[in-house]
């Protein structure tokens, strides 16, 4: 019995984003206990994988991303984010880890942004963000 592709899709995400990404996380942590920059950019290196994989995953399936992985993926940013500038704030980065966070940081915003260009053009990817909501429409 065949799988629905929805349920092979999600499979698939997940096996990326385990493998890939929790392998990366750990480069990265373990790139910031050292202090080496290096062993933190193949971490960063293979979150991008993962996000590259999760993107030719759903152009496969004609799928773009789901409500639930797109709250995931902003939400981790933020968190991330916040934790970041925390630690930059209170002084407990070293050079090393203040550089593999800005890089991590600014290649997730640029792979973002280059996903919208190329999913949506430059027009949709705007449209996608500026919206009126029903609410603030005039009545007609």
């Amino acid at each position: 019995m065949n799988a629905p592709p929805k349920t092979d899709r999600g499979i698939l995400v997940f096996a990326i984003w385990a493998v890939l990404g929790f392998l990366g996380l750990g480069f990265m942590l373990e790139g910031m206990a050292l202090n080496s920059y290096l062993v933190a950019l193949v971490g960063v290196a293979l979150i991008l994988a993962s996000f590259v994989a999760h993107i030719i995953v759903n152009a496969v399936f004609d799928q773009g991303f789901t409500p639930g992985e797109t709250a995931l993926g902003i939400g981790a940013f933020g968190v991330l984010a916040i934790v970041f500038i925390s630690g930059w704030l209170v002084g407990g980065l070293s050079m090393p880890d203040f550089y593999a966070g800005l890089t991590l940081f600014g290649a997730l915003s640029v792979g973002f942004l280059a996903y919208l260009m190329t999913r949506y053009g430059l027009r949709g990817a705007f449209s996608h963000f500026h919206r009126k909501s029903a609410s603030l429409e005039d009545p007609k």
